[in-house]
């Protein structure tokens, strides 16, 4: 069964049963006369709902505006410093982090969203977590959480911990027969029959 048309589609349901590319949501947006702005998801769900309302514009919630106004990029920053709603991890913070941490450090992801949910909270509390989060390295078992909406990495991972003995290569011809098959919910998944893909002939 092949992926229809953007033009074929009458519902956000069977829109949603199939894998796009960002830049095909994009595409779309802005054909139908849609808001192309916001993340991978937010475009599929203003597509979805434009076609389950007449072409209408789903109406977006407004993000609460911060009550801090201290200044992060300016400021200058300590380890008695505490974290505002209003963090940023610009050029400022992330020379402070290096100073007291080196090179090595790097703003990822997991330790932005630790600082982000700990308003109140000290810059020096934040370089203690840096830390913690960095040891969790020396355990062989451990492994970063991959977000919900990368799928691909996701798949990429539970493909190879089931076929350990497939290469990343084999991994991604599967993963792009995989993403031309409906879905009940946008997801695609890793499941043991994708093995049979390339006997099936699909693609």
């Amino acid at each position: 069964m092949q992926r229809p048309d953007f033009e074929n589609i009458e519902s956000g349901q069977e829109f949603n049963r199939w894998y796009w590319l960002k830049e095909e949501l994009i595409e779309i947006c802005k054909r139908s006369g849609l808001p192309a702005h916001g993340r991978k998801f937010d475009l599929r769900d203003r597509i979805m709902y434009a076609l389950d309302h007449e072409g209408r514009v789903k109406p977006e919630t407004k993000k609460q505006k911060a009550k801090s106004t201290f200044n992060w990029a300016k400021a200058e920053l300590t380890l008695d410093t505490l974290i505002t709603d209003n963090v940023s991890f610009g050029p400022n913070f992330r020379q402070f982090m290096k100073s007291h941490i080196g090179d090595k450090f790097s703003c990822h992801s997991d330790f932005m969203d630790w600082v982000k949910c700990n308003p109140g909270s000290t810059l020096k509390d934040a370089f203690q977590e840096w830390n913690r989060l960095e040891q969790r390295k020396a355990n062989p078992d451990f492994r970063r959480d991959i977000a919900e909406n990368n799928m691909y990495s996701q798949y990429i991972r539970d493909f190879l911990d089931d076929n350990p003995h497939l290469k990343l290569k084999d991994v991604k011809i599967y993963w792009l027969l995989k993403k031309q098959m409906p879905t009940h919910d946008g997801f695609i998944r890793y499941e043991k029959s994708d093995l049979k893909l390339k006997k099936s002939g699909l693609g």
